[in-house]
């Protein structure tokens, strides 16, 4: 597939999970890929395997936003689709939370990526995508995760507006909420294979389609987003979750 073809892809948080499928996706359709992420040599690692370009960038801090989108501004004049996808997660009830994690959660999914589309808002082309990771907490939050539901129905109405401020220059703004997905994060906290089975066995049960989605499924889905065949797409959350939503 050459879908992608001469065009610049920029994601954020782009070696690990779905940020790394998304790169590898839009590289395989022939697009250049940018990468982002907060450490070096994760994001150096991953750039050598995709054949990505690495940047070195903490969504967390407007400084270092600032300055990647100065550089690729320098570097590349301009882009075509760029996905918002770093982000971190976070339990706590209410009344457990601590200012420290109510910050850092909202620093980097709300803060961080509303001031990552407002800093490359002026070098998307015009008839541009962009598409934010979003989650399916926002529509169905639960106990304990007050604040990252919060930080991603936030980032869905920052989604909202940003797609009617920007139709006129026919760029579409869209959003992608997955529900639990593949990846490697049950692994990077130290948990056994044994005791992530048994999480994911819990966790599949109230999955409709009794199964978890993959990081290549939602890659897909930004791929499509951004491609011409949706076009009169935008303003629009696509809630990947099995049906969990549903039930």
């Amino acid at each position: 597939m050459n879908t992608s073809k001469n065009k610049i892809v920029v994601i954020t948080g782009g070696n690990s999970g779905i940020g790394y499928a998304t790169a590898k996706q839009f590289k395989a359709e022939g697009a250049t890929v940018i990468i982002t992420g907060r450490r070096k040599d994760a994001i150096e690692k991953a750039a050598l395997e995709l054949d990505a370009i690495p940047f070195v960038a903490d969504q967390s801090k407007v400084s270092d936003i600032e300055k990647l989108a100065g550089q690729i501004k320098t570097d590349y004049g301009s882009i075509d689709t760029l996905f918002i996808n770093a982000g971190i997660a976070g339990l706590g009830t209410i009344e457990q939370t601590s200012e420290e994690l109510f910050d850092n959660i909202m620093n980097v999914n709300l803060k961080g990526a509303f001031f990552t589309l407002s800093n490359f808002v002026p070098m998307l082309k015009d008839g541009a995508s962009v598409v934010f990771l979003s989650s399916n907490t926002a529509s169905m939050p639960g106990p304990g995760s007050s604040v990252y539901s919060a930080s991603k129905t936030a980032l869905n109405s920052v989604m909202k507006s940003a797609a009617v401020e920007l139709a006129p220059r026919k760029i579409r703004v869209n959003s992608v909420s997955p529900g639990p997905t593949e990846t490697e994060v049950m692994n990077k906290v130290g948990l056994d294979s044994e005791t992530v089975k048994n999480i994911m066995d819990v966790v599949i049960e109230k999955v409709p389609l009794k199964q978890m989605g993959k990081s290549e499924d939602v890659a897909k889905m930004v791929s499509y987003l951004s491609s011409d065949a949706a076009v009169f797409i935008t303003g629009s959350d696509f809630i990947m979750d099995g049906g969990m939503v549903l039930v």
